[in-house]
């Protein structure tokens, strides 16, 4: 059942009216009927719940949209998760880089939230504590061609404000990384980092219940229904409990599909046929490193490749400063398809030497995959074909629907931007 996976005592808490939207006056609740487990004899008790906003989607995006939301006064927000724990898939399952903003193009979402949402992250994880580093990254060429496109990211990081970047001497690499292989050139980006994900997803869980609002966890959102017309009268959504298999429903206000790989789904339960949208996966491959040698003081990437579906097989750092690799594109049909792929560890190699050429081969080991949700088999970097940017709207033609689709990198690095752009979607 939906409710016995709340955190909070919903029982002792007074809960607060429905917020008004930009687009409705009228003060707007709804009576939810939810059982709570107060004992572990199993006793139930029946209260009655006021609910505003509905958060689906428990990763660090939705973490942050709701947190955001239930900033607001006066308001009431459920984030609902469908694993045991939030952020148990991509947010979880990626490389922990705090991006620059370097490849997006000059209008794209991805640009403006990676952008301002560095800035806020970096800042609260400096205010709160949250692990993190800022050791800067080296994109690395060793062709002519692989240059070229390291001078049009300097280009064009020189056309946006606070997303520096400079070139470095092959000399002084050699002085700063010699384990490091760059025949054509370097392009350092000094403002791009790594965070702790599951400490910085931890937080905002932690700050989202200290602003009142509830976590609903191993609820999976069967049913999204319309009241009134499209939406006019709120929003009922049906979640199944994963343990007894029991359906109940509850209704808001405001919904908000943050589901990451289970957006389209979600996305598709509301929409008309005409509006639906097909998933695609990249599933990405990451290798550990066990050798003492060679190391790197910064995050190591090859020159862009326009049209490949990520940005290359990379070095990065996690915050005890161990070395791992990836990840690389993998499209697959399933997105709970996690194990990694062993026979993608030769090409995995061959990339990695041609930047760190003294790896000793035997202490590359497979480690975790993730899978990043897409819209299409686009290019991850804007000067590619088909560049694909976020889509975050409200809905036309749906009352109090947000919809965030093919939420990727850098979502992380983006998230508390996107709770804000959200926030403003709904309320300005």
């Amino acid at each position: 059942m939906f409710s016995k996976t709340l955190r909070s005592p919903l029982a002792k808490r007074s809960w607060r009216g429905f917020a008004s939207t930009a687009s409705r006056e009228a003060d707007f609740t709804h009576a939810v009927r939810l059982w709570f487990d107060f004992t572990q004899g199993r006793q139930w008790d029946l209260i009655l719940i006021e609910l505003d906003k509905q958060v689906i989607g428990g990763g660090a995006v939705g973490l942050a949209i709701a947190r955001q939301l239930a900033a607001r006064d006066g308001t009431s927000t459920v984030l609902i998760e469908r694993n045991k724990l939030v952020g148990m898939e991509t947010s979880s399952r990626n490389s922990e880089v705090i991006h620059a903003g370097l490849y997006y193009g000059a209008t794209s979402l991805k640009t403006k939230l990676c952008i301002r949402g560095r800035q806020l992250l970096y800042s609260l994880c400096k205010t709160h504590n949250i692990p993190h580093a800022n050791m800067g990254k080296w994109i690395v060429a060793q062709t002519n061609q692989q240059w070229e496109e390291l001078v049009k990211v300097h280009k064009f990081t020189r056309t946006l404000e606070d997303v520096p970047t400079n070139f470095i001497s092959l000399e002084q690499a050699a002085r700063e990384e010699p384990f490091v292989q760059a025949k054509a050139g370097i392009l350092e980006s000094p403002t791009t980092g790594i965070v702790d994900s599951h400490a910085y997803m931890q937080f905002l869980l932690g700050d989202f219940e200290d602003r009142g609002g509830d976590v609903a966890l191993q609820s999976p959102v069967v049913g999204v229904e319309a009241l009134g017309e499209n939406g006019s009268g709120g929003w009922a959504i049906t979640t199944r409990d994963k343990a007894s298999g029991e359906e109940s429903t509850v209704t808001a206000e405001v919904v908000v599909n943050s589901a990451g790989l289970g957006a389209c789904e979600i996305n598709n339960m509301i929409l008309p046929e005409s509006r639906h949208m097909t998933p695609y996966y990249a599933k990405g491959n990451y290798f550990s490193y066990t050798a003492s040698t060679p190391t790197t003081k910064h995050l190591i990437y090859p020159a862009p490749e326009p049209g490949l579906g990520g940005l290359g097989t990379h070095l990065t750092l996690d915050i005890a400063g161990r070395i791992r690799f990836g990840p690389d594109v993998e499209w697959v049909d399933n997105p709970d398809n996690l194990a990694v792929n062993d026979a993608r560890l030769p090409e995995a190699i061959e990339q990695i030497k041609k930047f760190l050429p003294d790896i000793q081969v035997d202490a590359i080991q497979p480690d975790y995959a993730g899978i990043r949700p897409k819209l299409g088999k686009a290019s991850a970097v804007a000067s590619g074909d088909k560049f694909l940017d976020f889509v975050i709207r409200k809905e036309d033609g749906f009352e109090g629907l947000v919809n965030l689709l093919g939420i990727e990198s850098p979502g992380l690095t983006s998230s508390l931007a996107i709770g804000q752009m959200v926030e403003e979607l709904l309320y300005k």
